[in-house]
């Protein structure tokens, strides 16, 4: 029987399009049903490696995707919300989460995925509640997952007859390192772990390959799916790539295991789907899930070792910004609510200094365009906003016990300031979207526009450092000096807009690149008017 190449490679193609699509669109239906607090729940259960390796499996199951939960992992190590060691627990748990998607294949439902899909569609377009359409995606893409299996199996079927096809997978089976490299290889071209072991229960499934050669690509599959954390940690911090590197280490350790336990494994696999008479691709699941689930507990004693050999291999300062609050310890709202306010302050303080960081990045961005400043700026700006509801909550908490009236008006002196602190994050987080805008557009700032936006960004900064060193002291005199620079700003403002409209008259400027520049200005001048709020509080009401 002659082969249709075409027909075969626009069956399996297609059917992997929809498969990835699906798994895709089902992890972000599961996600936005979960409230979309992932990141949330990593900071707040991570307090062990344990607790990691739980949560891993956790957030994995719900938006389908360990390369997912790995990225979001590195990014939050990379943000100092959590450590190496509970990166570490994540990233294992991420590991056995990932098999979930594997029994869910192992289901045969593939002749009811039309109406499935169908089902979901009707959810998605007809219904106006938002957890109820969220509920559509997720069994829209469910319905799509075994679509795309299908095809993919009926695509395969023809390399039965292939015997170019029959010798590699024997070649597989009597050289079980040239089947890790094929799963790996596979897994770093599609991007999906999930998506190479569908491939293979299928294959497994119309006996076009047997379980000693299907063993090894499951171990490399699982090599393949660490590329998504390392390209993430490009450019991240130091504790991000040793966090990518824990996670390459854990895996490959893993499958140098099992490959020298590969007779047992496959006798193991065999035993257990006779003893639970599995269907061929449940047997695949359930492989996945031992393998998994094995090297976890085998290296979750090692976690301390692994910590400390990609720290040794990947040396440097760990330059992190620390999200969580030093110095509210909520034992002194009872105690002694006077020390909680000082704890309160000393808190303050940190925001503040991060408001004038995320500032002078916000003016390294303008001047380089590097995106390096410009993420550090973001980050910066997610420490702030953090920062800000624990005080907030903090301060709420010091209200409801008794204080004095110096001390009650010390509280309220406090919670403006955290406001305007927050609020000037916010600002020099518009300042840099508006540069994102100049760079995407290609527009081109004048010289003398970008003198302007220098002298004034020069300003603002040294204001805003001014206003928080007064807080910081209760200096009056510093306070006054505050309002005097501001009311410069505030001048400053005044006098570029006319100098932007004279270059606009005179067609120095193009209209996009003078909207950049007046929003710019616009963002400092309020950054000022939040520096000067805090600087009045310590006029009016001495600290």
């Amino acid at each position: 029987m002659e082969v249709d190449w075409q027909e075969m490679l626009f069956q399996f193609l297609g059917g992997l399009g929809i498969f990835l699509f699906a798994i895709k669109y089902m992890g972000d239906g599961l996600q936005k049903s979960a409230g979309d607090r992932l990141r949330t729940i990593l900071d707040r259960f991570t307090t062990n490696p344990f607790m990691g390796v739980l949560v891993g499996i956790v957030v994995t199951v719900l938006i389908q995707s360990s390369s997912g939960t790995t990225v979001i992992t590195v990014g939050l190590v990379s943000a100092g919300f959590m450590t190496l060691r509970q990166a570490i627990g994540v990233i294992m748990g991420a590991n056995i989460g990932t098999t979930v998607t594997a029994f869910i294949i192992g289901l045969d439902v593939g002749a009811y995925a039309l109406p499935i899909m169908a089902f979901g569609a009707f959810l998605i377009f007809f219904v106006k509640r938002s957890q109820v359409r969220n509920f559509g995606e997720v069994v829209f893409g469910f319905g799509g997952l075994f679509l795309g299996l299908e095809l993919m199996s009926e695509g395969m079927k023809p390399l039965r007859t292939l015997e170019s096809f029959t010798d590699l997978t024997i070649s597989m089976s009597d050289q079980p390192l040239l089947g890790v490299v094929v799963g790996t290889v596979f897994t770093l071209v599609v991007q999906s772990s999930s998506a190479t072991v569908g491939i293979l229960q299928g294959l497994y499934s119309e006996n076009l390959i047997n379980l000693q050669a299907s063993l090894p690509i499951l171990f490399g599959d699982n090599i393949g799916t660490t590329i998504t954390a390392v390209l993430a940690s490009i450019g991240a911090s130091v504790a991000a790539k040793r966090a990518a590197a824990a996670h390459v280490l854990f895996n490959v350790v893993g499958t140098i295991a099992f490959m020298l336990l590969l007779v047992p494994f496959t006798a193991y696999v065999e035993w257990l789907s006779g003893i639970l008479l599995l269907e061929s691709k449940m047997q695949i699941a359930f492989a996945h899930g031992s393998f998994n689930v094995a090297n976890t507990v085998l290296q979750f004693p090692l976690i301390g070792t692994w910590a400390y050999l990609v720290t040794k291999l990947i040396p440097g300062e760990d330059v992190t910004i620390e999200y969580k609050p030093k110095h509210l310890d909520r034992h002194f709202i009872d105690q002694s609510p006077s020390v909680a306010i000082g704890q309160a302050k000393e808190e303050i303080i940190r925001m503040g200094e991060f408001s004038v960081q995320g500032l002078q990045q916000s003016f390294e961005y303008l001047k380089t365009g590097n995106k390096k400043h410009a993420e550090t700026a973001y980050q910066i700006e997610d420490a702030i906003n953090n920062l800000d509801r624990k005080i907030t909550d903090y301060l709420v908490e010091i209200s409801s016990v008794s204080i004095s009236s110096l001390e009650s008006s010390r509280h309220m002196m406090l919670m403006d300031s955290v406001r305007d602190i927050e609020r000037i994050g916010d600002h020099f987080e518009n300042i840099v979207e508006l540069i994102d805008v100049r760079d995407v557009n290609r527009v081109k700032l004048t010289s003398d526009a970008m003198q302007d936006l220098t002298e004034m960004f020069t300003l603002t900064i040294e204001t805003v450092q001014k206003a928080i060193e007064s807080l910081n002291l209760n200096d009056v005199e510093l306070a006054r000096t505050v309002a005097e620079k501001e009311d410069l700003i505030d001048k400053m403002e005044r006098k570029f807009r006319k100098k932007h409209i004279i270059r606009l008259n005179e067609g120095a400027c193009t209209a996009q690149a003078g909207m950049v520049f007046v929003d710019i200005v616009s963002n400092l001048e309020r950054v000022g008017d939040h520096a000067v709020n805090i600087a009045e509080a310590i006029l009016g009401n001495r600290m």
